[in-house]
């Protein structure tokens, strides 16, 4: 079944599974699913706020239980029912009568309200599922970005994790290499903007230089990528990717002296830019010159990326050391960003990805200018605009894309 354009409106018959997956039984009528949907999502938007306070802060999202964090009271079972229990205590503790955020029953709601709309546009066993656990991780990055302005590892790689497992099982969200493509590409998307705009913003600074893995080895990546990719394949093997392997080499050689050998940005980056260019002169491919591009600097990311988390897997949100940035350098996005990037790109796949990046830049560019006009400094990350032009692309992404090719004639 098409995610839209083919989609058929339902009624309120039962719902089966798809005969890959039929065991026989009848599920729900689409009316008593999207109910189920509805309670089940003020529930997983329960304990969403959990995860949300808890991840950053190093606790245990299982042990202890609920507590007011003004006077400590635990929660019983009747203060712990989803929205009511707000409302009925007046959006008060029991104990103290101390506020509770109004945050808490809008993450039940909302998580309500995106599980219900879900089921009514895929009411199909087991995508279904996923779709559920694909919306939990988005909501749940969204909030801890907006809290912490960081993008918790382990809910980034879960989603990934998630993504290529529904792919190379089920086929769905896309089929598995669709959906590794995807997530490369749509890391080394955003770490390519991460490393021109930071390259342009510092005036052609050169960035600080960490090992074994930083951005000197992604940045190098993309160049080597962005060569062979110009090349195409050779004897079966495609070049583009070969980017991966010496950016991987050139960690080891850090790992091994305890040193960064790195070239400076202005060589990576500036090779890295003008090869499709040369591509197209000389009559090769400057697609595949930007997908080898694309492709390495994203494998070289999100590889350095789970390199740090392994070597600290605690996603614990500590104070910045206060000698940080001695050299002056200004990121222009962070890499959590990246990963969030390739979470999507596997789920979404690159095109839908790229609509996905285009809302997120124009849903930034407006909620940004109103805050900016009445909030002050009080502003939101990258991450939640990425996370709702994740949620808008996976339903209507396709169905964008094949509209705006119509609307250049290239349909």
């Amino acid at each position: 079944m098409a995610l839209l354009g083919g989609l058929e409106p339902y009624t309120s018959q039962a719902i089966q599974c798809p005969s890959s997956y039929n065991s026989g039984v009848e599920l729900l009528p689409l009316s008593l699913l999207v109910v189920f949907a509805l309670l089940l999502g003020s529930l997983i938007g329960s304990f969403l706020n959990v995860v949300i306070y808890r991840l950053p802060a190093g606790i245990s999202v299982v042990w202890p239980r609920s507590r007011c964090p003004h006077c400590g009271h635990v929660l019983s079972p009747l203060e712990l029912v989803p929205i009511v229990s707000w409302v009925v205590q007046g959006g008060r503790c029991k104990n103290c009568k101390r506020p509770i955020p109004l945050r808490y029953p809008a993450v039940e709601g909302l998580t309500a309200v995106l599980f219900g709309v879900a089921a009514l546009l895929r009411p199909v066993f087991p995508e279904l599922v996923f779709i559920w656990a694909f919306i939990a991780l988005l909501i749940a990055l969204a909030f801890i970005d907006i809290d912490t302005k960081t993008l918790p590892n382990s809910l980034n790689y879960g989603g990934i994790f998630l993504g290529l497992l529904g792919a190379g099982f089920l086929g769905f969200p896309q089929n598995f290499q669709a959906a590794v493509d995807g997530g490369l590409m749509g890391a080394g998307l955003v770490a390519l903007f991460a490393g021109y705009g930071g390259w342009l913003y510092n005036r052609f600074k050169d960035g600080p230089r960490e090992g074994p893995f930083g951005v000197h080895q992604v940045h190098l990546a993309a160049m080597v990528g962005a060569l062979g990719g110009m090349l195409g394949t050779v004897g079966g093997t495609w070049l583009g990717g070969l980017g991966i392997v010496v950016g991987l080499l050139n960690a080891s050689l850090n790992a091994r002296t305890g040193k960064v050998f790195a070239l400076h940005d202005s060589l990576t980056l500036g090779l890295g830019a003008l090869a499709p260019i040369v591509a197209w002169l000389l009559g090769l491919s400057p697609l595949e010159s930007l997908r080898g591009m694309l492709v390495s600097a994203g494998g070289m990311a999100l590889a350095g990326m789970l390199y740090w988390w392994l070597r600290n897997p605690s996603d614990k949100v500590e104070p910045a050391p206060a000698e940080e940035n001695l050299e002056g350098y200004v990121s222009v996005m962070g890499y959590g960003d990246v990963v969030l990037a390739g979470f999507l790109g596997v789920w979404l796949g690159f095109s839908s990805l790229m609509v996905a990046v285009f809302i997120a830049v124009f849903a930034g560019a407006i909620i940004g200018s109103i805050l900016r006009r009445f909030g002050g400094d009080n502003q939101i990350p990258f991450g939640p605009y990425l996370a709702i032009g994740g949620l808008v692309a996976f339903f209507y992404g396709k169905a964008i894309v094949q509209w705006y090719l119509g609307y250049i004639g290239l349909a």
